[in-house]
């Protein structure tokens, strides 16, 4: 398994757990934060927030980073190899009524 590929799993993995990640949150700041409404919970609302709030940072970091990373593990191809090669043959012409020089009218 080449680098590329390793690179490229990583980065689907962190968009499953980044997706995963922004649906738990809701956009008024409720979301899984308000499931944890006691107020003796050990980590509160306020820290389940901070919590989802830098873990998508992080997750977003990484995502730039691999991505990043994956633009130079792409393996490279040889520059002859890049241009298609146009092989001339020397097959006999099969027509025997074509002429050679050009036919004045």
């Amino acid at each position: 398994m080449g680098a590329y590929s390793i690179v490229s799993v990583i980065i689907l993995i962190i968009c499953f757990f980044l997706i995963l990640i922004v649906l738990v949150q809701n956009s008024k700041g409720g979301g899984l934060a308000s499931n944890f409404s006691s107020s003796n919970q050990y980590m509160g609302v306020r820290k389940t927030a901070d919590f989802l709030e830098k873990s998508t940072w992080i997750l977003a970091v990484l995502l730039l980073v691999f991505s990043l990373v994956g633009v130079f593990a792409i393996p490279k191809t040889n520059r002859d190899n890049q241009a298609p090669q146009v092989k001339e043959t020397n097959a006999p012409n099969t027509n025997s009524n074509t002429p050679t020089a050009p036919v004045k009218k």
